[in-house]
């Protein structure tokens, strides 16, 4: 911010960001959308929004560690206070606003019912340390959540602790390690092809492997005869991502585990986009040994965010003895308890161990529990059919318009690739997306896959209708045509947003993450 002549305040027209011909704003608002500063920015420290007694004078137990100096914090009246976080509020985009088209990451609607159930007494409190008798009804909603994971994907066990996609990866890693182990054999390579997920080879790396990368064909798949030919006794397993990045499924996927079970190693699949077969195909039924189940992704538990994940991994009759601790297991009298370290010996004794503290992330099983109750096998089925067919209708919506690397390989599954192929001298990838945010739409996954240049990847998964879809599609093809008719105007977007562009390589390069003050005092180091 600056002060003009008459000694008000201003803000710059662009922020800092590049130059453009959008309207200028006196305010810095766009239209109903007002400029917001920091909470820090918008009273001093000496005022209170609030009238409270002074505090009665007390004993002091902090022996000489109390406050001398002011906490810092600023000081606004109720109804500034509202209004800052209601405007604040009203800058997040979310799939309760709109189309989420981010591929690779499947946002999916989070149904309502899912957190009514998630918030229901005994569920919403209940406690990892609580005797095991007490918490019957939630065991019972592990296990039966255990089984239908386990007839899904036609596998033989599942461990239910991990947290996330990454941590389900390490635990399908650690279990074909521990059978090797238990073999006897030291292998020390695990093969990724170019098409799996970015975290594959860092898990790999994480867990010790040396990663060695398997090519693609011109057709986006896995290369058979590359992967077939690097096989031998240094390999312990492959790391492979079925249906792919490229969003596309591996035909070949039951010729390439037959051919690493016979060089004897062990098959990884990354079930990030299991969402596009659910109901339709088993991995198990593809020679598959280990495979991580984002929650999230496919069956609509909340997305991250920094909060509680889940990833659970099922495991083939092979890794299954070596599943991590601890596991619901059901007793002839109806009953649950779990098995831990102190009843592993005789129940599972050839773990590699404990991923977590617990017992696995209670709210994300009730919801997930209940999004497959309310489709049922039936529904789990549509929504793989429904998620696909939105996804080729979004590819094929724009042929002719935007490139499509791999639109000669038949029809894609649960998302579209588009590159940056044929647009105007000088305009990328970034001009399209931040074109997008002036239509009211999030951008898509750009730059990802690697694979392809100027990659944009769109997934809209199957709770998106087919008016929605058009919505968006049209508002794409505007964006594009402006791109490939190299459109100035391009250059500057986002126009009606908050904030305008910023420079990408300043904000990846030299970040500012943190408001500072410096006229407040700050603890040594």
């Amino acid at each position: 911010m600056s002060m003009n002549s008459e000694g008000r305040v201003t803000r710059p027209e662009t922020d800092g960001s590049v130059t453009d011909a959008a309207p200028r704003s006196f305010t810095g608002n766009r239209a109903l959308m007002l400029e917001e500063a920091l909470i820090f920015e918008r009273d001093d420290y000496a005022r209170s929004g609030v009238d409270l007694p002074d505090a009665p004078v007390v004993r002091s137990r902090l022996a000489g560690l109390e406050r001398h100096r002011a906490i810092g914090l600023p000081g606004l009246p109720e109804p500034e206070a509202v209004r800052h976080y209601t405007r604040l509020s009203r800058q997040n985009y979310g799939i309760d606003l709109g189309l989420f088209p981010l591929g690779s990451c499947t946002m999916k609607h989070n149904p309502r019912l899912n957190e009514k159930m998630a918030r229901l007494p005994g569920f919403a409190d209940v406690h990892p340390l609580a005797p095991v008798d007490t918490v019957q009804g939630a065991l019972a909603v592990i296990h039966e959540l255990s089984a239908w994971l386990v007839t899904l994907t036609g596998m033989h066990a599942v461990a239910m602790s991990p947290k996330a996609g990454a941590h389900g990866e390490l635990c399908g890693l650690l279990a074909i390690r521990a059978a090797h182990d238990a073999q006897g054999s030291d292998r020390s390579v695990i093969l990724v092809p170019e098409s799996a997920h970015g975290t594959n080879p860092a898990t790999a790396a994480f867990c010790g492997y040396r990663v060695e990368n398997i090519p693609a064909t011109t057709d986006g798949r896995v290369d058979l005869d590359a992967l077939t030919g690097r096989l031998g006794p240094d390999v312990a397993g492959v790391m492979i991502t079925n249906p792919n990045t490229c969003g596309l499924f591996e035909r070949d996927m039951k010729r390439i585990s037959d051919a690493v079970h016979a060089a004897g190693g062990y098959v990884y699949c990354d079930g990030a986009n299991f969402n596009a077969i659910v109901g339709r195909v088993r991995p198990g039924d593809l020679g598959i040994d280990a495979m991580h189940i984002n929650l999230h992704k496919t069956f609509s538990t909340p997305h991250g965010g920094g909060g509680p994940g889940s990833g659970p991994v099922v495991l083939s009759e092979a890794l299954a003895p070596y599943a991590p601790l601890p596991f619901v297991t059901k007793l002839a009298d109806g009953g649950f308890r779990l098995v831990e370290e102190e009843t592993a010996g005789e129940d599972h004794p050839d773990s590699f161990g404990r991923m977590a503290a617990f017992h696995g992330q209670m709210g994300m099983f009730t919801r997930a529990l209940t999004y497959i109750l309310s489709h049922g096998a039936d529904g789990l089925r549509q929504v793989a059919e429904d998620a696909v067919l939105n996804a080729n209708y979004v590819l094929r919506s724009l042929d002719g318009l935007l490139e499509a690397p791999f639109g000669h390989a038949g029809p894609c599954m649960h998302e579209a690739l588009f590159s940056d192929d044929g647009l105007a001298q000088g305009f990328t990838t970034l001009d399209i997306a931040k074109g997008l945010i002036d239509e009211g739409f999030h951008p898509m996954t750009m730059y990802f896959p690697l694979v392809v240049h100027g990659a944009m990847l769109i997934e809209p998964t199957e709770t998106e209708g087919k008016a929605t879809l058009d919505q968006f599609i049209g508002a794409l093809r505007s964006v594009a045509e402006r791109a490939k008719a190299g459109d100035p105007a391009l250059k500057a977007a986002p126009a009606f947003a908050p904030r305008r562009r910023l420079d990408e390589t300043l904000a990846a390069r030299k970040p500012v993450l943190v408001w500072k003050d410096a006229a407040l005092p700050e603890a040594a180091e």
